[in-house]
């Protein structure tokens, strides 16, 4: 039987892209989803379908089609107007779609396709350049199986408490400087009349834009001092302050996939219930990807059911670690955390979807603190789970089957 609490967070993935900021720009991601990377401009969004890989920002304006970095545009012409810009040494904006087979189809910056022989003058001038893109894309995905079982890592030590101190990241306006009169305006009052509003409208600018940052800096160190006083006080004796420091922690990780996080305090404050809403396996990396030596264009190697159930495996272990440690650290209160993890599966009886849980675990901070932080390489959270009072039934190599999870009493 399942249960839910009154506080509720959502914890998002980051997004770590690896982008040149000049030269031949391009874009990697599936058809109708790409990463768009120009002298000029860089915008990214989508994924690959089946790398569980995902993401969407806008970077910065893209260039109009042709464009060149010093703002000059090819002369037209097809295959020979390229030929003939890119044998003069100029840059190009365009895309390059990764379909989920691994082929690469190309684009000029507008997205309109670009013609067989385009690509012909392309590849012959910018072969290096599409490669390099490639290769460190083909990491970029395969980076993301390494990290997804190796979440644990980052996590803090419980010796690792307090309050860390934040800045205001935005400096006051410049100084302002304003111009001159020129010597003609003492020979013609509308003119310097003119000169002296225009720079009395400087100075009322210049004086609201610093109040407005004065403001908003107050502003910033009045909640500072808030967040200071909660989590060196607060902590230790008001719920509401130990429930909003362990939700800004949680969210201030940079989680790999999407995950749900409900929790709930004991009377006393000094045990916590965690339920934590697990990605589905199906989100987890199917294959490896690699760039032949000989073709533009990537290939894959899919992975065996049983490294996608231990990546999987790995990973939801994982995340119960890095919350144990945010619970341990940042509420010094809290003597024990009783922690479950859950996914959605289709009920066969029904047809619909149901929770189920795939592992509870009591926590103690003592038998916490007998954990190496210094040597977490080393520790593998799915036996550290183990090493506590643990409900977990699971193969070796990974298959589920539902538990009863403990409760907060």
């Amino acid at each position: 039987m399942g249960f839910r609490f009154q506080r509720r967070i959502r914890l998002a993935p980051g997004v770590r892209l690896n982008l040149s900021k000049r030269g031949l720009g391009l874009s990697v991601g599936p058809r109708g989803a790409s990463l768009s990377v120009g002298a000029r401009g860089v915008q990214a969004h989508g994924g690959i379908p089946g790398t569980g890989l995902a993401w969407r920002e806008r970077l910065d304006r893209a260039s109009p089609p042709g464009a060149s970095a010093d703002g000059g545009t090819t002369d037209g012409g097809g295959a020979s107007g390229l030929e003939a810009h890119l044998a003069d040494g100029g840059e190009l904006a365009l895309q390059l779609e990764i379909e989920a087979s691994g082929e690469v189809r190309y684009r000029h910056a507008d997205g309109t396709p670009m013609s067989r022989d385009e690509v012909r003058v392309l590849r012959r001038h910018a072969e290096p350049a599409l490669r390099a893109e490639l290769a460190a894309h083909c990491e970029r995905l395969n980076a993301d199986i390494e990290r997804l079982g190796r979440l644990h890592e980052q996590t803090p030590s419980p010796d690792e408490q307090g309050y860390e101190a934040r800045h205001f990241p935005e400096a006051p306006p410049a100084p302002l400087v304003l111009p001159e009169a020129a010597w003609w305006h003492r020979l013609w009052p509308p003119a310097r009349q003119r000169h002296e509003a225009q720079n009395r409208q400087r100075r009322a600018a210049h004086g609201e834009a610093y109040r407005q940052w004065e403001w908003q800096k107050a502003d910033f160190d009045a909640r500072e001092f808030a967040r200071e006083k909660r989590e060196g006080e607060g902590v230790w004796q008001d719920p509401a302050a130990m429930e909003q420091t362990l939700a800004e922690r949680l969210a201030e990780i940079d989680w790999p996939r999407e995950t749900l996080v409900d929790f709930d305090l004991g009377e006393d404050a000094r045990t916590i219930a965690v339920d934590i809403d697990l990605p589905g396996e199906e989100e987890m990396p199917d294959r490896l990807w690699r760039l032949p030596a000989t073709r533009l264009r990537l290939s894959s190697r899919r992975l065996s059911a049983t490294r996608q159930r231990k990546l999987y495996r790995d990973h939801v272990h994982g995340i119960a670690f890095r919350v144990l440690g945010a619970v341990f650290a940042r509420l010094p209160r809290v003597e024990e955390a009783r922690i479950s993890g859950y996914r959605q599966v289709t009920d066969p009886a029904t047809g619909g979807e149901r929770d189920q849980y795939l592992f509870s675990a009591k926590v103690s901070r003592r038998q916490w603190e007998q954990i190496h932080f210094d040597r977490l390489d080393e520790v593998d959270p799915v036996q550290a789970l183990a090493a506590f009072t643990l409900r977990r039934d699971m193969t070796r190599t990974g298959i589920f089957r539902d538990i009863e999870p403990f409760k907060l009493i």
